[in-house]
């Protein structure tokens, strides 16, 4: 039986993250503006990043922290979800990058080790995609209800309907797509920081559901799978709380991962909400998020066993 959350998760810690302007073209989350010189802000971003798995690791839950390699640069390494999945079928699934810098981050040894230690026995490939400029970011750019088979996704420059249909059709799900938008009217980069599913609750900034049709249909869909909808607001959303992950410890305790600044923007309402679906596990990187634009979603890759594992 599918399951929504995994004790597993693989981690990437960087050798040289910083601001990429290659991303930043349509990920408003993106800030540049710093008196930090780049080696400083790599220096925070891996000291945020060590003090995560520290955390993690403290929570029961089983971390693969694997190295970034320091050549060829990689700002971005951190963000392993956009460029591989792992499901519970046995398949490891990589994917279409819109920034050609961070397509080195699809590495090999990375595939090969999971591989071996998890027992996945299929791997198949999207990313000859990008020849034709055509994306779809993994994990982030699809937001899955593994038990129901839905796929959340949002229309953006990373998020390919074709790519999308063909993953559908590939791992038995259907698609559930509709238009996003920020506070400025621009398409929002990537589904996960709007929205996060897990395996009771819903969190959804429903402000940025500009079109009628598109609001109903995703509220019918989370409704008929009996998923209580957390909204959050568009700057809630701007601070990551849409941005968090579900998972299950050792002991099989419901975990909720989220940042500090995306715990700090909840209110005492919505924290308690969370609370009755996991315990809150609070992490601080502001460095990450600040000069990435991505937060603790974006940096887990879960590692869903193969079931004859499980």
């Amino acid at each position: 039986m599918a399951a929504q959350t995994t004790d597993s998760i693989l981690l990437v810690r960087p050798s040289n993250f910083g601001y990429n302007e290659e991303t930043a073209s349509n990920n408003s989350f993106q800030k540049r503006e710093s008196q930090l010189s780049r080696k400083e802000i790599s220096e925070r971003a891996i000291s945020e990043f060590d003090n995560m798995v520290q955390i993690l690791r403290q929570a029961h839950l089983s971390v693969e922290a694997l190295q970034d390699t320091f050549e060829p640069e990689k700002p971005d390494a951190v963000f392993p979800n956009n460029w591989v999945s792992f499901h519970e079928n046995g398949a490891i699934i990589t994917y279409p990058l819109f920034s050609a810098k961070r397509r080195p981050e699809r590495r090999e040894e990375i595939i090969d080790f999971i591989e071996v230690k998890y027992g996945f026995q299929r791997r198949y490939s999207f990313e000859q995609y990008e020849t034709k400029s055509l994306f779809l970011e993994g994990t982030g750019s699809m937001v899955l209800d593994r038990i129901n088979r839905k796929v959340y996704s949002c229309f953006s420059p990373r998020t390919d309907p074709t790519i999308l249909d063909k993953f559908c059709a590939l791992m038995d799900y259907n698609p559930v797509m509709f238009t996003a938008k920020d506070s400025q009217g621009i398409d929002i980069y990537h589904t996960n920081v709007m929205m996060a599913i897990g395996e009771g609750f819903a969190v959804l900034c429903l402000d940025s559901l500009v079109i009628p049709d598109d609001r109903a249909a995703v509220i019918k869909s989370l409704k008929e799978t009996k998923k209580e909808i957390i909204e959050i607001s568009l700057d809630q959303m701007n601070a990551f709380a849409g941005n968090l992950l579900p998972v299950r410890n050792a002991m099989g305790e419901s975990l909720i991962v989220l940042s500090e600044a995306a715990f700090q923007s909840l209110t005492n309402g919505q924290r308690d909400s969370l609370s009755s679906h996991g315990k809150l596990i609070v992490i601080p990187i502001y460095s990450i998020e600040y000069f990435g634009g991505g937060s603790i979603r974006c940096m887990v890759a879960e590692i869903f066993k193969p079931i004859e594992m499980t």
